[in-house]
């Protein structure tokens, strides 16, 4: 009976077949529009992360108790008093990459007619964990660990203040004695990561330097560990556990963005139901007017002794045809066109600084393909045509024969 039904239900479907046709480009659209939307703004979530810890944070940081990000402190009581130690240790445990001490400050650097507020960064130069910004390069060199008077800044930042690689500027920082100090320093390199915000609030320096311009001694604000990957995140924070020390995750410091972007979830996961019920609609829509159109044949297949359930089955054949075809159709389109935005992207230029310091968004944002995200949605659309065509096949197998056979 089956096959019977099968047969019935593809005739039934090549009898109007504009209409049938496009029940399914709706479909293919609806689920392509998903899949699409879903793959980009995976990708917008992973990038900015991936960005942050490529370029920020690293995957964990090692921290004094009392230091607090926000304020970039040089008080001495809230800076690490051993980095180096502190970073020789993690780069000998397994998993680990790199790690390096790093020392943050607020300045502002000025030329002689500009100037902005920016944030000083002693780096240890010699480390693979700034291989990032060695890439990133577009003019000029690297800093050289004992370099006293050089600096490397973003091209943006380049731009704004009309500044090349051999310009001098002067910067002045609040130590750690809560005093202002200037200093003039020369710029050796411009990098650009494609990171608006971040070429263009950040001035790097050999950590010796910045140790002496801030005053800080040999203290430094973190240590930046760099893992092979994720998994090996646990077994480090636990070997580095100790009481006078903060260790925090790429999790724990971006955890702003993680929360803000899972609110944001929830208005997109309203967006995909959206979709999704106005497939429904166009599937209800076209499964009720076939049978309005075959009522009498109903009425016919009834009187020979069709059950109702057969009917039923008749009509949920027709809609699982429409649906599967749409699917597959859909999925050629949202796959091709989430590979096109993997590889190629979407240029956003300036306006990705206007998501601030905290989420690392470049100026090309690319998608990511999720197969599990794209496998649910798939499924659940299919399960909404499915639902979708219970009322035709409700409606039709209620039908009473003599009623259909008049029309």
């Amino acid at each position: 009976m089956l096959s019977k039904l099968w047969i019935l239900a593809y005739r039934d479907l090549g009898r109007n077949r504009r209409r049938t046709i496009l029940s399914m480009v709706a479909v293919a659209l609806g689920l392509g529009l998903l899949i699409l939307m879903n793959g980009y703004i995976a990708g917008v979530m992973d990038e900015s992360i991936q960005n942050n810890i490529r370029l920020n944070t690293g995957h964990l940081q090692i921290r004094a108790s009392a230091y607090t990000e926000g304020e970039m402190s040089l008080a001495w009581p809230d800076l690490l008093r051993d980095p180096e130690v502190l970073a020789a240790h993690a780069a000998t445990l397994p998993g680990v990459r790199g790690a390096a001490p790093v020392l943050w400050a607020g300045g502002v650097i000025a030329t002689p007619n500009d100037s902005l507020g920016i944030q000083v960064t002693g780096i240890d130069t010699t480390s693979t964990i700034y291989a990032p910004i060695r890439e990133a390069l577009v003019g000029g060199e690297f800093l050289n660990p004992d370099d006293r008077n050089g600096i490397m800044i973003g091209r943006r930042l380049a731009g704004e203040l009309g500044l090349a690689v051999g310009s001098n500027v002067s910067l002045t920082v609040v130590d750690s004695d809560g005093n202002a100090d200037e200093g003039v320093f020369t710029v050796r390199g411009i990098f650009h990561t494609g990171i608006p915000t971040y070429d263009q609030g950040s001035v790097l320096m050999p950590l010796a330097k910045a140790q002496a311009f801030a005053r800080t001694e040999r203290r430094a604000s973190a240590v930046i560990i760099m893992l092979d990957d994720n998994q090996a995140l646990e077994t480090v924070r636990t070997a580095l556990r100790s009481p006078d020390l903060q260790l925090l995750s790429w999790e724990d410091m971006n955890r702003l963005f993680i929360e803000t972007m899972q609110t944001g979830l929830a208005f997109y996961y309203i967006l995909d139901g959206i979709v999704m019920l106005i497939v429904a609609v166009i599937i209800a829509n076209t499964l009720l007017m076939s049978v309005f159109e075959r009522i009498r044949e109903m009425g016919i297949l009834s009187a020979l002794g069709m059950k109702g359930r057969h009917l039923t089955q008749m009509l949920l054949l027709e809609a699982a045809c429409m649906g599967l075809a749409g699917i597959a159709i859909g999925l050629a389109l949202g796959l091709s066109s989430v590979a096109y935005l993997t590889y190629v992207g979407i240029a956003i230029g300036d306006i990705a600084s206007v998501a601030g310091d905290s989420i690392a968004l470049g100026s090309t944002i690319h998608a990511r393909f999720v197969p599990e995200t794209f496998a649910g949605l798939s499924i659940a659309t299919f399960i909404f045509v499915l639902l979708a065509a219970l009322y035709p096949a409700w409606y039709a197998s209620r039908l009473e024969p003599v009623v259909a056979l008049r029309g």
